[in-house]
């Protein structure tokens, strides 16, 4: 049975479809299979994608992700390689130099209350985008799945490290933002996912949302990493603005970009619905 789409709809057009990894895809224990068969599907109404398979993924973010991504003792490594890159290389530096001149426009509180503003990172990863605001002068927190990634982030990047689903935690706090860099992609209910922010967020934050741009990538065909198969959902900056007033926001900028890394890349932030700024 076909998904049904964040823009309501239930007829799909099929974009690519394989019966092996594409080149560059990373090898999960759960993809390792004689019968390898998967579907790209598009919406003809937003321009969303959806990928379609009967392979079991459900224990992906527990373990098998940061092993197949980084091997043994390889997350220290990463991350040192991404935050020496030099600025015109580095996606996490142009990411966090939009943020801050967005939080600079419209973010007060923290300035009238006289402390740091404080971020959530959702998934956080290696942390590199949480290394950089804390040279910024941020509080950041970072949530992830994987406890070896948690570890990461308070002994090396030292910042507050929780070790969580994002869908069922509870009691972290408010933040002035809390961020969601390339995650939504990767969770079967984004919108779900989304909506469980603003019970996390300052009466005047805001949310970061960072996604693959499909509607870019899809002429470059099936190869390209934004349908790699750890990615449930691709957007359309349609499909991306639907995202955000499902799941309760107004959407204040939606941008468009391709990133040092090559990734076609939508972002946006996002404000609680009824709220205004600036």
């Amino acid at each position: 049975m076909n998904p049904r789409c964040l823009c309501g709809g239930k007829e799909w057009t099929t974009a690519f479809t394989y019966d092996a990894p594409p080149a560059g895809e990373v090898h999960f224990r759960f993809s390792a299979v004689a019968n390898y068969h998967r579907e790209v599907l598009r919406c003809p109404v937003c321009g969303h994608f959806v990928s379609v398979h009967a392979m079991d993924d459900s224990g992906l973010y527990q373990e098998d992700y940061v092993s197949a991504n980084y091997g043994r003792d390889g997350v220290r490594k990463a991350f040192e390689r991404i935050v020496s890159l030099p600025p015109e290389q580095s996606d996490n530096v142009g990411r966090v130099r939009r943020i801050l001149d967005f939080a600079a426009s419209h973010l007060v509180a923290p300035a009238q209350e006289g402390r740091a503003p404080t971020v959530l990172d959702v998934g956080s990863g290696l942390c590199v985008f949480l290394h950089r605001v804390k040279a910024a002068g941020w509080d950041g927190t970072a949530l992830d799945r994987d406890p070896r990634l948690v570890a990461h982030a308070r002994n090396v990047v030292g910042v507050r490290g929780v070790c969580g689903d994002f869908a069922t935690v509870e009691d972290l706090g408010r933040y002035d933002l809390v961020t969601f860099n390339k995650v939504l992609e990767h969770v079967r209910d984004p919108i779900g996912i989304l909506a469980r922010a603003v019970k996390f967020l300052h009466p005047a934050g805001f949310v970061y949302v960072e996604v693959p741009d499909g509607e870019a990538a899809v002429s470059e065909g099936p190869g390209r990493e934004e349908f790699f198969i750890e990615h449930h959902h691709v957007f359309s900056a349609a499909s991306l603005a639907l995202l955000g007033a499902r799941s309760g926001f107004t959407v204040r900028v939606i941008e468009r970009l391709r990133e040092p890394s090559t990734k076609f890349t939508l972002r946006a932030f996002l404000v609680p619905r009824m709220l205004k700024l600036g």
